[in-house]
């Protein structure tokens, strides 16, 4: 099968844990778009955040971000997709995680409103440290999210904790109610997007802009936030260090993040 479109995961998949992209990966990926093969950035992360990395690969990649609830071209201000945590929704799931000592965060596409301070030592900080000022993440604090829920344009609620039995907890009350779609790209973590909205539906929505048939796409990635679109894809690739429920689902099992996984599978399947 010639695959023509690949949709890598970020964490975990195209970065090494130092948060780098690797010669080798990079050198990979340049080598299938020059062949004719899109390419797509398919992350949790916010749109801002994933511009960045998109940039350090050195091609033009669209940008699936927020765990597919934003689609959007990385040089130009089209968005393709989006999909938005309305009002009542914000209100709904915040009713129901402040009965925890989270860290909670609303997202836009730019902008992570959280509910307690940041540190420096925070993530989201030093993320920032590395990233120019026109891309840096926007961080707001409003510790009842006051006035939070009236911007419209919401994508995303994530918690992040190291209590994991309650997140645990927290993660199965949100799911039984039976409205959202609720995943984890980590073990202290879990996020709310819109019912519906998933990386896979995201594939899926960028395979019909690009007139792809599924049996012409890859996608690559590691934990439970990929799982959607590993099965949807022709060819699902999970990362040698995934979690094992995510390996039982894919088609192909790569090397790891920290040993060029990325660029095994496509030099293999690609070059």
């Amino acid at each position: 099968m010639e695959y023509k479109l690949i949709c890598l995961d970020m964490d975990g998949t195209l970065l090494n844990d130092e948060k780098t992209i690797s010669i080798r990966n990079k050198e990979a990926i340049k080598k299938a778009h020059d062949k004719g093969v899109k390419i797509a950035i398919c992350t949790g992360r916010l749109f801002i955040s994933a511009k960045y990395y998109a940039n350090l690969i050195g091609i033009k990649a669209p940008i699936i971000a927020s765990n597919g609830s934003y689609i959007r071209e990385k040089d130009r201000d089209e968005v393709i997709y989006q999909s938005l945590l309305n009002k009542e929704d914000c209100q709904i799931i915040w009713s129901i995680i402040k009965k925890y000592d989270f860290l909670s965060c609303f997202n836009t596409y730019d902008t992570i409103i959280s509910n307690k301070p940041f540190s420096k030592g925070d993530f989201y900080y030093k993320i920032n440290d590395s990233l120019p000022d026109n891309m840096k993440i926007k961080l707001k604090v409003l510790p009842e999210f006051e006035g939070a829920f009236s911007n419209n344009d919401i994508l995303k609620f994530i918690c992040l904790s190291k209590d994991y039995d309650n997140l645990r907890k927290a993660k199965e009350e949100i799911k039984g109610l039976n409205k959202f779609e609720v995943v984890s790209s980590s073990i202290n973590n879990f996020e709310i997007i819109n019912k519906n909205s998933s990386k896979g539906k995201a594939v899926e929505v960028l395979a019909g802009f690009y007139d792809l048939k599924k049996e012409e796409i890859m996608c690559i990635g590691d934990n439970e936030n990929d799982l959607s679109m590993i099965e949807y894809a022709g060819m699902g690739v999970a990362m040698g260090n995934a979690e094992e429920f995510v390996k039982s689902k894919a088609n192909f099992i790569t090397d790891t993040n920290n040993n060029d996984g990325i660029a095994k599978v496509i030099e293999k399947f690609i070059l």
